[in-house]
Formats: C-alpha cells, sequence, structure tokens
C-alpha cells in the first residue's frame, strides 16, 4: 500500500472539507429530481426478489433467504440486513435465534410497499439517485404467479420512487432463459410493462433523450442464452420502436471483457457489432478483481482502453462497482461447496469499495452503478446490515460489517455510496482515501 506523504493527505483532506462544505447533508444531493438523463446519476441495482410467507397472494416461502425450511443450515444469504430503521408490523419473524441469544432473526419481503418505500428513503437520504430494478425474464414469461409477484414489486418500485424524488428504470436478466424464444419474450414483456402497467409513463422512470431507459444484461456472457443475430434485431427494434413496442435508450450489461471477447466473454466475432449497437455500455465487473491493487489494475487494463474505445463509438459508458463478494452459503445449498468460500472478496472496511469509486471518478466518468442495494445472496448488499457476528443467527456463518478489523455503523455502504454521489454530481475527483472523505 502506497503511503500518502504530509502534503498529500492535506490536500485530500482539504478537497474532502470543500465538499462537506458544499453539501453538508447527504439529503440536499436532488439530482434525482430531474428524470431525463443517465449523466451524473449514481445508481444502484435492485433485485426485489425477497419474500416471506403471506407477503402476497397465498405464497407460503421464504424467497431468497432459505432454500428449504427456516433452518440456520438453509439459508442461503450471506450478509443480513439490519432491520432497525422498519417498523415491527412490517418485518417477517424467523424464529431464528440470534448468536447472543437476544431475540430472533426477522427479515423483510419487497412484496410489503412500506418496505420499498423505507429503501427508496433511504436512498434519498443519502443522495442516491435511484435504482434499476430488475426483472428476470425467465420466471415471467413462463411462471404466472413468479409474474405477478414481480409485477408487484415493480409497482413498489415505481409508487415508492415517485414519493421519494428518485427514479427507477427496468433491467431484464436472462438467466436461465429459453435460448428458443428469449428475445420474443423480452419484446412482449416490455409492451406489457409499458402499455398494460405503464411504467414507463411513471415521472419517476428515468429517460434518457427523450426516451425510458432499458438494461439488457447477460447476453454475450458465459452461458447466458441468446445468439448474436436474434440479440441485434432485439437492440435495433428497442431503440427504433419497431413493431409497436415503446423505443428506448438501450444499456447493454456486458460481459467485462466484450472490447477484447476473451474472459467471461463468447468469443464469437458478431457479439462485437452487437455489443457496439447499444446506446450504452456497461461492463459486469462483479467478481473480476478481489482487493485494491487488482481494482487498480482492472481500470487501467481493461476501464481505461473500454473508455476510448466508448468514445471513438459516440457511446456512454457506466461501470459497475461493488463493496465485495461472499455467497458461501448459496453454494453450499447448491451442493457446490468447491466454491462456497465465505468473504471471498473482503470489503476491507469499505476501501475496496471506495477504491474503485475513485479510480472511475479519477478516469471521468459520469455515471456509475453500484451492485447491488439488496444482493444478499452474493454478499454485495449495500444495504444497513448487521455489524456484529453475535447479532447473526445461531449456528450460521456469515459476513459481518465489522469482519475486517473495523468497527462501522449498520448504515456504512449507503454513507460510501452517498458520498460517491456527491462528487459524481459535482463533477468532481475524489480522494483516493476513503478516511478522507468519510469517518465511522
Amino acid at each position: 500500500m502506497r503511503v500518502l506523504a504530509t502534503h498529500e493527505l492535506a490536500r485530500e483532506l482539504a478537497i474532502a472539507f470543500a465538499v462537506m462544505v458544499m453539501y453538508p447533508g447527504a439529503g440536499m444531493v436532488c439530482a434525482a429530481e430531474r428524470t431525463d438523463g443517465l449523466s451524473h446519476r449514481l445508481i444502484v441495482g435492485y433485485q426485489g426478489w425477497f419474500g416471506c410467507p403471506n407477503d402476497f397472494e397465498a405464497n407460503r416461502n421464504w424467497q431468497h433467504w432459505f432454500l428449504k425450511g427456516v433452518r440456520p443450515e438453509f439459508l442461503t444469504v450471506d450478509i443480513l440486513p439490519s432491520v432497525r430503521g422498519l417498523p415491527p408490523g412490517d418485518l417477517c419473524d424467523t424464529g431464528l435465534p440470534r448468536e447472543d441469544g437476544q431475540g430472533t432473526i426477522k427479515l423483510f419481503s419487497a412484496q410489503n410497499p412500506a418496505v420499498v418505500s423505507a429503501h427508496f428513503s433511504w436512498m434519498r437520504d443519502h443522495g442516491i439517485d435511484g435504482a434499476a430494478a430488475q426483472r428476470f425474464i425467465q420466471p415471467v414469461s413462463s411462471d404466472p404467479v413468479r409474474k405477478r409477484r414481480s409485477d408487484h414489486v415493480l409497482t413498489n418500485v415505481q409508487a415508492a420512487a415517485e414519493a421519494s424524488g428518485r427514479v427507477f428504470f427496468i433491467v431484464y436478466d436472462v438467466s436461465g432463459a429459453d435460448p428458443r424464444t428469449v428475445t420474443d419474450d423480452i419484446r412482449s414483456d416490455w409492451r406489457y410493462l409499458a402499455e398494460t402497467l405503464r411504467l414507463t409513463q411513471s415521472r419517476a422512470y428515468l429517460r434518457d433523450h427523450g426516451k425510458p431507459i432499458i438494461e439488457l444484461w447477460g447476453f454475450g456472457l458465459g452461458d447466458r442464452p441468446g445468439t448474436p443475430e436474434s440479440v441485434a434485431a432485439l437492440i435495433a427494434d428497442l431503440k427504433s420502436g419497431a413493431h409497436g413496442l415503446t423505443a428506448a435508450t438501450v444499456i447493454g450489461g456486458v460481459p467485462a471483457h466484450w472490447r477484447t471477447l476473451d474472459g467471461d466473454a463468447k468469443a464469437d466475432r458478431a457479439w462485437s457489432t452487437v455489443y457496439r449497437s447499444y446506446d450504452v455500455i456497461s461492463p459486469w465487473a462483479v467478481g473480476r478483481f478481489s482487493d485494491e491493487a487488482d481494482a487498480d489494475q482492472f481500470v487501467r487494463e481493461v476501464v481505461q482502453p473500454d473508455l476510448v474505445e466508448t468514445r471513438r463509438l459516440g457511446l456512454r459508458y457506466l461501470p459497475v462497482v461493488f463493496p465485495g463478494f461472499s455467497w458461501s452459503n448459496l453454494m453450499r445449498n447448491r451442493n457446490r461447496p468447491e466454491q462456497a468460500v465465505l468473504n471471498k472478496i473482503p470489503r476491507n472496511c469499505g476501501r475496496f469499495l471506495w477504491r474503485q469509486i475513485s479510480d472511475l471518478l479519477k478516469s471521468h466518468v459520469d455515471a456509475l452503478y453500484v451492485a447491488m442495494f439488496d444482493e444478499a445472496d452474493e454478499g454485495t448488499a449495500i444495504f444497513p446490515a448487521e455489524t456484529r457476528a453475535d447479532k447473526l443467527p445461531a449456528g450460521t456463518k456469515m459476513v459481518y460489517l465489522n469482519e475486517d478489523g473495523c468497527s462501522l455503523p449498520d448504515d456504512w455502504y449507503l454513507r460510501v455510496t452517498g458520498a460517491a454521489a456527491r462528487f459524481l454530481h459535482d463533477s468532481t475527483v475524489p480522494p483516493g482515501r476513503l478516511d478522507a472523505v468519510l469517518q465511522p
């Protein structure tokens, strides 16, 4: 680790002080009050997939919290939300005792509009512009019950965004979708969201150059479905509004190595043209590096050449940052013990996330996507989380915020993300050291 000289640290502290003077409270940042344009936005991914019994219709399951029954060994998340900011009546009691014996573990459902409203209020309070709401095309195109649950979450997101002055847009995740029908399924569902649910007419729906934003995530990545020809046709239809579709600005959630067609990207050169047909390129960086030095290298060797290419082509660039990674419980329950590594990519008390943010803003990107607000399965969530091991369910192994030798508030990652948003809104290059900007 490079040690800053006294004059360098003084300069960074001076920058941080100036920013705090300009933005005395995170809630003072009001960039999301405008609903057109992706530039100078900090967007968080919003899964919205957590559920618990009796949350909507006749549901009896603990979606994404547990694989089978409510037992410690069936827990599928690696980070536990801190629910102190949610009313007790809006929580779901698992009955599982905490390690310290003080009460039981309470969780939440995104089917509850009050919960989603609280999430968006926290975004507002920390100056985060809004959320990219995930829509998994496989279940919504094949399972009416899961489709209705997804619809309900989206209406909750719309109401919460409108009430909090945040923005939102839809991300189609193609994981597990039928390769034969995936592009037609997206066309059909986009028509449904625009014409039946009328989401794109919401005053909170993010527009760019007058058109609603849509993201297609996963095409060309690993084992995800879709051929270059069918995906190219889908992008063209969405951009032009062909066949009765609502015309959109299209973001491509593409492999990190979209430009070089190696690593996580499919090797077929036909994908090269497909990627360059998007309006916005957003390479998936989660898990592509594991510490601050690797993050520096990734920006230097991957992101900066990406920026040269996208600027040459007149495309925009939406890089992805993440706080850390851990999916040991999910992999253990999926019988993949070799991948069940706890705290696989340590958060390092927020320094890992901040290094990515600082490097990218020094490279003059003008928008950021934070993965994710509520992704607890893979341990990338930035929502308030339990800070101590004794607050976790007895008999479990999970990541907690003080894991890496720090003492943090439960909303630390919202604070870090909000600080990034302030620099982004002001087009200011931040200090490289997190402690020059925030203290726990």
